[in-house]
């Protein structure tokens, strides 16, 4: 069921106990702000959504540093000389 968001305040009870039979939407001046479903379906979902995570490069980073710290090693980043970087170099002719 469609439910206004004013009419899901009003009948939050009936909205939740319609949530077990199907999912229930929320509109706010026609546009779709939130659905409620049932605690089951919601745990289904979270699961689903785990397994089919692909790891971002923030991940491997983080991984990267996890295992430079056990082996208690300092990973090098050489200074990058494959192209200019005019705002840094502009910076080190200022004097403070």
């Amino acid at each position: 069921m469609n439910w206004k968001i004013e009419q899901a305040q009003q009948k939050l009870p009936e909205l939740i106990s319609a949530a077990v039979v199907e999912p229930q939407l929320i509109y706010n001046q026609d546009k779709l702000v939130a659905a409620v479903v049932e605690a089951q379906m919601f745990k289904e979902f979270l699961a689903w959504q785990q397994q089919h995570r692909q790891p971002s490069l923030a991940d491997a980073f983080a991984q990267l540093r996890q295992l430079c710290a056990a082996e208690n090693y300092t990973l090098e980043v050489p200074p990058r000389t494959d192209r200019l970087n005019p705002f840094f170099d502009n910076c080190r002719d200022i004097s403070l």
